[in-house]
């Protein structure tokens, strides 16, 4: 399984605690507010509609959005944020893109610089790691689903692809759809675990030790604990076995 299609996996399940949510929804408010810069109207903003879409996914509030887009519109009190794609390595090799958003670049470039200097890993030159990704609309469901019914409904419904795994399904979208095509899974009564537009690789590095997968995962989960990081995509192959001793 791709990098991040595990890890988004392994986010959910630990992100019920309150702390985990908190920190999720801070993150989506700041990508609907500099979104709603470029307009406040989610008909006419496709930016801002896809940030909506993906705060209503992760459970936030119409009243939070709504604020989030006030703020961006200059009809509330906000900041202004700057969108910065960081690229590196963690540990084995494994290319990573930081997905930024922050009021104040030296500061945060700082704090990304001293996470790979503490855990392992640099960054890296523009360019250097973006070649091997693109963006793709990516929706994991839970286990148990009906095989001809997924692949009838989401195809249907516009994704490119179906994949089977561990049980469970990996929806492949354009990231245009990707939250339409989650509704109408939804709409079927088909679990959805999780619906984004990562950045995703077919160049995945294998990781196959106990002790590299931990620090993989160590340089991951410090990076997303920053405020300004508002994901991490990595290229990551691992074991759904390995994956779960190294987060156990």
């Amino acid at each position: 399984m791709s990098g991040h299609s595990k890890w988004a996996t392994i986010k959910h399940k630990k992100g019920a605690a309150d702390k985990a949510r908190g920190k999720l929804f801070a993150k989506l408010a700041r990508q609907i507010e500099v979104a709603a810069k470029s307009g406040g109207d989610v008909d006419t903003n496709p930016s801002l509609r896809a940030a909506v879409q993906k705060a209503k996914a992760g459970r936030m509030t119409n009243d939070a959005i709504d604020r989030a887009i006030k703020r961006g519109t200059g009809d509330s009190d906000g900041g202004t944020y700057e969108s910065i794609m960081y690229e590196g390595y963690a540990p084995g090799g494994v290319a990573l893109m930081i997905d930024v958003l922050t009021d104040n670049r030296n500061r945060t470039g700082s704090e990304i610089r001293n996470v790979f200097s503490k855990l392992g890993g640099s960054l890296a030159e523009p360019g250097a790691v973006s070649w091997q990704f693109e963006r793709r609309g990516v929706i994991l469901t839970g286990e148990g689903v009906d095989e001809d019914e997924i692949m009838m409904t989401a195809l249907e419904a516009g994704a490119d692809d179906v994949i089977a795994e561990a049980g469970a399904f990996r929806v492949m979208t354009e990231p245009s759809v990707v939250y339409d095509v989650k509704a109408t899974l939804d709409g079927a009564g088909i679990e959805v675990i999780s619906a984004d537009s990562p950045m995703v690789s077919d160049n995945l590095v294998p990781v196959t030790e106990l002790s590299e997968a931990k620090s993989v995962l160590r340089v991951l989960e410090a990076l997303e604990d920053n405020d300004d990081v508002q994901d991490v995509f990595a290229n990551f192959d691992i074991s759904d076995d390995l994956m779960d001793s190294a987060t156990s």
